[in-house]
């Protein structure tokens, strides 16, 4: 049985501050501070070390949190290695990981929920949805602002189908541009990602995509590759023509152009807190019990939607860690589901959940043991 519920927008409209900071690392220190951070409630017998790994999309939240938990709590230490959401998941399965994050819940058709359920032993793993990230189309194409582009014109750019920028498709989306004749560089994540899962999504649901998603880019779409976020954003910012997918954070961080995006209705709407949120609230909890996965309708034609959005998951045992991991992980996660925990997440580039999503949040944290 599915449990299926409205997100509400309102949540994300207006606490989202695009002024992004931080780097795609696990040092513990973000590039920023949040102008809403606040200190996790301490515990002086909480003590221990927490490995974790995974999603790139979220590394500058991790490093808020982690910094501000740390402070509070200087007995733990966090190590978070912002390897990709598929070596993430792949850490986590192996046992070699507490927790992984991922911007793709555990994957039916590649049985990782019960590989996922074999290594957490005596019970079972859950998705818990922790951080909301837009994801921008990036570009460097100087003297060209506010480009437009459809679903079907992205996937002909990145199955290399469409290769210079003043190709017809290009300019029928953008009718008064002056398009150069640049050859255009399309990036593509190297590393297993759940941005390209979450991006191959959507051109799946939207464009004449030929390949299934993923969370490898496939082979055959061609490209230039470059791993993590950050290495996408450093990618973009150094090549003129690129493009690329990028969550909203490191696209602010790096001062990179954004397109316009055609939605189902074909209304091309720039990325903004409130168009992102429009689709967000349309999401749905396909998950049962305390494993909270989401299905995002990429196809959205509610008007004003930006259609790219992903929500990265952090993925534990609901019971099966050891009795010091349970600690700690349960403890953390408390805390980056509080009210204290999502309001960091303000002036990072990402949103806090929809308080409708947060309190199912809230109670499968407190289920783990």
């Amino acid at each position: 049985m599915k449990y299926a519920g409205r997100l509400a927008a309102a949540t994300i409209v207006g606490v989202l501050s695009l002024a992004a900071c931080g780097t795609d690392d696990n040092t513990g220190t973000a590039g920023g501070t949040s102008s809403a951070a606040a200190p996790a409630q301490g515990d002086d017998t909480l003590k221990g070390t927490i490995n974790a790994a995974g999603s790139s999309a979220q590394a500058n939240a991790i490093a808020e949190w982690k910094k501000n938990f740390q402070s509070s709590n200087p007995g733990v230490s966090i190590n978070y290695n912002p390897s990709g959401s598929g070596a993430g998941v792949q850490a986590f399965i192996q046992g070699t990981v507490a927790f992984a994050g991922s911007d793709s819940a555990l994957k039916d058709d590649k049985g990782e929920p019960a590989q996922a359920d074999a290594r957490c032993k005596t019970g079972k793993a859950i998705n818990l949805p922790m951080v909301t990230g837009p994801v921008a189309v990036v570009y460097n194409l100087p003297g060209v602002d506010g480009l437009q582009l459809s679903p079907k014109t992205i996937g002909g750019i990145f199955n290399s189908k469409i290769t210079k920028w003043d190709d017809p498709a290009i300019k029928a989306d953008n009718p008064d541009a002056k398009l150069p004749s640049t050859a255009i560089q399309a990036f593509h994540r190297s590393d297993e990602s759940g941005t390209s899962d979450n991006f191959t999504k959507f051109l799946k649901a939207t464009a004449d995509w030929p390949y299934e998603p993923a969370k490898a880019w496939p082979a055959e779409a061609q490209g230039q590759g470059a791993k993590g976020s950050d290495g996408i954003a450093s990618s973009i910012k150094s090549t003129e023509g690129a493009i690329s997918y990028v969550e909203l954070s490191f696209a602010e961080n790096s001062q990179l152009q954004k397109a316009k995006v055609a939605n189902g209705s074909g209304e091309f709407v720039e990325l903004t807190p409130e168009s992102a949120a429009k689709t967000v609230e349309a999401a749905e909890i396909a998950g049962t019990g305390n494993d909270l996965k989401l299905s995002i309708d990429y196809a959205t034609k509610a008007a004003g939607a930006y259609p790219i959005v992903l929500v990265t998951y952090e993925i534990t045992c609901e019971k099966g860690l050891s009795a010091d991991d349970a600690k700690l992980v349960k403890s953390f996660l408390t805390y980056t589901s509080s009210d204290e925990g999502q309001q960091a997440l303000t002036g990072l580039g990402y949103a806090p959940l929809p308080s409708s999503l947060l309190t199912k949040v809230r109670t499968a944290v407190e289920a783990i043991s």
